[in-house]
């Protein structure tokens, strides 16, 4: 099994920046491709990015183009998602997930973190 851990969300006006992380553990592996969701309340939860963790590609939702990265860190079992000129509808839990491959993790059948706050004012 693989063990999936966020940390970086919190509480920030629009237009800031956040940078959020994701430590796998276990069964590292296994992991080929990684990516972040969002759940906003009342909403179902959304993919936002993913990044293949062999080759670097990564994917992007429409509503964060431009505006989010997703990347590598140097050990395979990292990965960030740096956040620039945060809306408010940004605001959301924002889950870490591992798979391996991208249509696993777009497919939402991988491996989940616990989640992490990340809620913009206006």
């Amino acid at each position: 099994q693989v063990q999936l851990v966020e940390s970086g969300g919190g509480l920030v006006q629009a237009g800031a920046s956040l940078r959020l992380s994701c430590t796998a553990s276990g069964r590292t592996f296994s992991i080929y491709a990684m990516g972040w969701f969002r759940q906003a309340p009342g909403k179902e939860r959304e993919f936002v990015a993913a990044i293949s963790v062999s080759s670097g590609s990564a994917y992007y939702a429409n509503s964060v183009k431009g505006r989010f990265t997703i990347s590598r860190g140097n050990a395979k079992n990292t990965v960030y998602l740096q956040m620039n000129s945060l809306k408010p509808e940004d605001t959301a839990v924002y889950y870490c997930t591992a798979a391996n491959s991208i249509p696993t993790i777009r497919q939402e059948l991988g491996s989940w973190g616990q989640g992490t706050q990340v809620t913009v004012s206006s």
